[in-house]
């Protein structure tokens, strides 16, 4: 199996699906907040899904650091990353405990819908993590 076609560990890509459906959004990634892969979409060369959220993990913890500097307040919780550039947009959330949503929208997409759509998969993906029974092993104790 090469490199590019490994699958993730715990693979979350189908919180993605849905929103790469969605008119101009181009790819997108979850995240570890230390920037390990939990899902990419399925275009997306291992490089590029590892190097995305390596620095999507860096740009995070420099927001954090940014608004609680800047706003006096040290708990200042993050709630989204926007970066604009010519051809687009990078839009990041945070999508649970150390997990983030991150995707790249063309300049064509409507960020409005884009965000509500984030915000409806991030709140499945919590649903999902919060009611899912413990995997086991397939290790039987006596």
């Amino acid at each position: 199996m090469t490199a590019a076609k490994r699958p993730l560990l715990h693979d979350m890509s189908w919180v993605l699906e849905p929103l790469l459906v969605l008119t101009g959004v181009r790819h997108a990634v979850i995240l570890s907040a230390d920037g390990l892969v939990a899902g990419a979409s399925p275009g997306l060369t291992r490089e590029a899904r590892e190097g995305a959220a390596a620095m999507m993990s860096a740009l995070q913890g420099a927001a954090r650091s940014v608004a609680s500097e800047l706003s006096g307040d040290a708990r200042a919780r993050l709630e989204q990353v926007v970066v604009a550039v010519d051809s687009g947009f990078v839009f990041a959330v945070p999508a649970g405990e150390n997990t983030v949503l991150a995707l790249f929208a063309e300049k064509s997409a409507d960020l409005e819908i884009v965000a509500y759509h984030v915000q409806i998969q991030v709140a499945t993906l919590g649903e999902k993590v919060m009611t899912s029974k413990a995997r086991t092993t397939g290790a039987h104790r006596p």
